[in-house]
Order: structure tokens, then sequence, then C-alpha cells
């Protein structure tokens, strides 16, 4: 995988402007922190180099003057809101942040349940967390927040909420996903610091939009398509522009929000320390692009993913037209059509000529293979033997698995489990080969190549199976499929 951004620099570069943010302020820094702060894959793709845990690793440097406040919302507790890429509750990610956290050597200090209304499954989990030993709060449901600046800014707004005590000049406030209500803890701590007397500081911390490329930049462009759902739209920050004369980008909620802040701010301080909503913000990922060509391709091709992935939704009622509509406007705006993604145009001139459905990937010199349906495998599978051997120079007409140990794994799907489609799934193919590769050299060399197959792009006819979805997201595969079900 070609990159176009460098990591180290990030690291360094990241760690050292939190260090003056907090040192801005004097005695403490909240910083809310935005999207995700591992496993961002996201990142990884538009910006190829990016690696997934990078902000944690950056946060990691800051260990000796940093704890973390993890943020739920009472109300995603009673809904048993789901985290939609773990499968996973947000009370039960709240459980796997702190572990992951507390792995690592970070001080995980309190939880604190937002949106607080007596909700009784809401003292349930703070019971819970509090019998494991986990210090937790309650902050209030303030009503007409955000716009009741006067009620917000007293005592019987933020005054009402749980004080949470740190120790450590550094606040990290997160949460499992958006809506939790990291920004109102934030200031909540700061109108409660204000009255004790100590000084403290907010910062924000959103790897996206990138403040410092244009609003027309793909890499913004794919990120409006990743919140596609959220409506979230990138602007022109108008704050910014007064202040400074200068252009930065920013999202509508940060600007629609701003002057509330603002109000809040200078209830807190007297004055407020931003002149703009992107003043706010630490994020230095923008000067940390090395290659801006492979980024801009990069996020071309996340923009087209995310619109085949809105297609597959909206195929299995799980999003509406809107959704889709938005992220075809998008591609427009980037002047794309699906045939840059030039797997798309190769597996669709494949099942043009087989006429079943078929698959194709390009490797990381550009190499376009491809693969169809087979009686014995799908053609994802297919597709994953013919890259594998490519990779390893095992000519295309070797046979790495023999037809007389697919067909016993094919009856037992079928006769046994039931199954209606005999074909090899990827995962059964790599469980195959591993079984083969001991006595088969050529099966051991194709499976070697494997993490080649990282940051390669593959596209298929057809809506694959969620067991095939996650294999190539596991290999670091983007994987787009035409918005058409298997028969």
């Amino acid at each position: 995988m070609r990159c176009g951004f460098d990591n180290e620099k990030y690291l360094k570069i990241q760690s050292e402007h939190i260090r003056e943010r907090i040192a801005q302020f004097g005695d403490k820094l909240y910083m809310e922190f935005g999207g995700k702060l591992f496993d961002d894959f996201h990142a990884s793709r538009v910006l190829p180099g990016f690696q997934p845990d990078s902000k944690l690793k950056m946060l990691m440097q800051l260990a000796d003057c940093l704890e973390i406040i993890i943020v739920i919302s009472a109300v995603d507790i009673e809904k048993n809101k789901i985290r939609n890429d773990l499968g996973i509750t947000y009370d039960m990610d709240v459980l796997r942040l702190r572990k992951e956290f507390e792995s690592r050597g970070l001080l995980v200090s309190a939880v604190v349940i937002t949106h607080y209304n007596g909700q009784a499954s809401a003292d349930a989990y703070r019971q819970r967390l509090e019998r494991l030993g986990i210090k937790t709060y309650y902050h209030h449901t303030i009503e007409g927040y955000p716009s009741n600046v006067a009620l917000i800014d007293s005592d019987e707004g933020f005054g009402k909420n749980d004080y949470v005590p740190t120790t450590r000049p550094l606040v990290v406030v997160t949460a499992p996903g958006p809506g939790s209500g990291k920004m109102a803890v934030c200031l909540s701590q700061l109108y409660q610091e204000h009255k004790k007397g100590i000084k403290a500081g907010y910062a924000k911390f959103e790897t996206f939009p990138v403040w410092n490329l244009s609003l027309k930049h793909p890499v913004n462009i794919a990120y409006e398509a990743a919140t596609a759902d959220l409506n979230d739209v990138n602007m022109i920050d108008p704050f910014h522009l007064e202040a400074y004369g200068k252009t930065a980008v920013n999202y509508n909620r940060d600007i629609e929000i701003f002057p509330v802040l603002n109000a809040l701010f200078e209830g807190i301080y007297g004055e407020s320390p931003y002149k703009s909503p992107t003043d706010m913000g630490v994020n230095m990922i923008g000067a940390c692009i090395s290659d801006d060509d492979i980024c801009c391709t990069a996020a071309k091709d996340e923009i087209i993913r995310r619109y085949y992935t809105a297609l597959g939704k909206l195929a299995d009622g799980a999003c509406n037209d809107s959704e889709v509509n938005k992220i075809a406007l998008l591609m427009k705006r980037a002047g794309l059509e699906t045939s840059f993604r030039r797997t798309t145009v190769v597996a669709r001139e494949r099942k043009e000529l087989s006429e079943v459905a078929s698959a194709a990937i390009e490797l990381s010199d550009g190499t376009l293979l491809s693969a169809e349906t087979s009686p014995l495998l799908g053609p994802s599978a297919a597709l994953l033997l013919n890259a594998t051997k490519y990779l390893a120079g095992i000519p295309h007409s070797v046979k790495l698995i023999p037809q007389k140990m697919i067909e016993p794994i094919q009856k037992t799907k079928v006769q046994y489990l039931h199954g209606h489609n005999p074909r090899l799934h990827t995962d059964e193919v790599l469980v195959a080969l591993s079984m083969l590769s001991q006595e088969d050299e050529n099966c051991r060399k194709a499976l070697e190549k494997l993490p080649e197959l990282e940051g390669c792009q593959v596209h298929c006819t057809v809506m694959l199976s969620e067991v095939d979805r996650k294999i190539f997201k596991r290999l670091g595969i983007g994987l787009t499929c035409d918005p058409v079900k298997k028969n």
C-alpha cells in the first residue's frame, strides 16, 4: 500500500500541540474527543499510512498527564442502542473502552451518565458499574439546552450536575458514539471548576473535516459521505473568516452551536478564549499529509465505497433514498463516477462475458485480477485464491484446493446444516488452505501472501454474505458490491 500520510510526524506534532493548548489555560484542559480513539478505519482508508490506532498512540505519549472520562447517555442505555460497527450495545462498549484504555496504561477516572432524568435502567447501570469499582456520576437533562444560556450557566443548570473530581492536567472526554453529551460534560466541568477557583479550558479533537484542506478536497468530501446518515455538512467557518480573513473548513453542527458556546464561555470566563469554532480544535492531521495525490485517490475510492454501502443498505431496507441521494450529489461534486473505481469496470465486464456473478481486485502494483462464480466457489472465494496465487507466483492453472476436498464440505453445508448455497465462502477457503499448507508448499506460499492484500480494492457484482464482508474487512481490503442479492 502506497503511503500518503506521515504517521510518525503526526504522533509527534499532535501531542506537542495538545501540550501547548494545556499550557494556554493553566491548570487543566478538558478535551472533547470526537470519532474513534482506536479502530479508526475510515481515517486509515482516506489517509493511507494513518494507523487505525494512531490517536490512541498519540494519547499514550501524554499518559503521564492524562486521564479519561467516558460518557454515555441515559437515553441510549434505555434504548439499548447498538454500535453498528461492533454489534454491541453502548453500555457494553463503555466497559470495552475502559478495558482497552487501561490495558495500555491509561487512567480512566470515571463514567458520566448524561441526560439523566430518573431512568431506572440508568440507575441499574450505575449500580453495576459501581460494583465493578468504577466511579459513576449523573449529569441531568437541562431544559432548553443548549439555547437557554441563562439557565444552563447557573446553579440550576450545570450547577445541579455531579462534579467529577479529576487530578491530571489533561482530561479526555470520549464516548461510544455521537449524541452522548461529551461537550455538555466538558462545559459542566468548566462551570464547576470555575466555581472552585480552578482555571480550566476546553478544546475539541475532531479528525474530520480537516480544517486546513479545501471544502472540495476529496478527504473532506469523504467525511460528508461517511456521515450522510447524520446529515452533517461541511462548511466554510464564517467566524474564522471574519476574525482572521482566512478560510477554514468546519461542519454545520459546530458552526451552529458556536454562538451558544461563546455565550457560555463568556459566562464562565468573563470573555471567550476562542473567536471561531475552528479555534477550538487541536487537530494537526492536515499538516501530516505527505502525498496529496495518494490521499485524493484513496478518498475518492472511499466516497464510491460509501455510495455502494448506502445502495446495499437501501436494498436491505436499512436506510432511505435520502442517504443514497446525498452521496450521489457528493460524487458529482467530486467529479466522480463509479467507473473511477477500476475494479467496478473489470468485475462487470467479467460478468457480461460469463453471465454469472463476478468479482475483481486491484493489487497494490495496479494489477487487476477477476474471478467468477463456479459450482465449487463463490466469486469472492475464487478471487481470493486467484490473488494469492498471483502474488505467490503460482500458475493460474494450478488448483490449490482439490475438488475431492471441497465436495465433502459442500455436502455438510447443504445436507447437514440445511444451507442453500453449497459454494465455499472465503473463510472456508482459508481454513482449507491452512489445513493443506502443512503438506502443500503452494498452499503455504499462497497463505503467506495474505498480508499483501491490505489496502487493495475489490468489487463484486452481487451483495456478499456477512461472512465474506468480514473476511475482507479483516484483511484490510476495500470492498464494494452492486446492490444485487444472490439468487
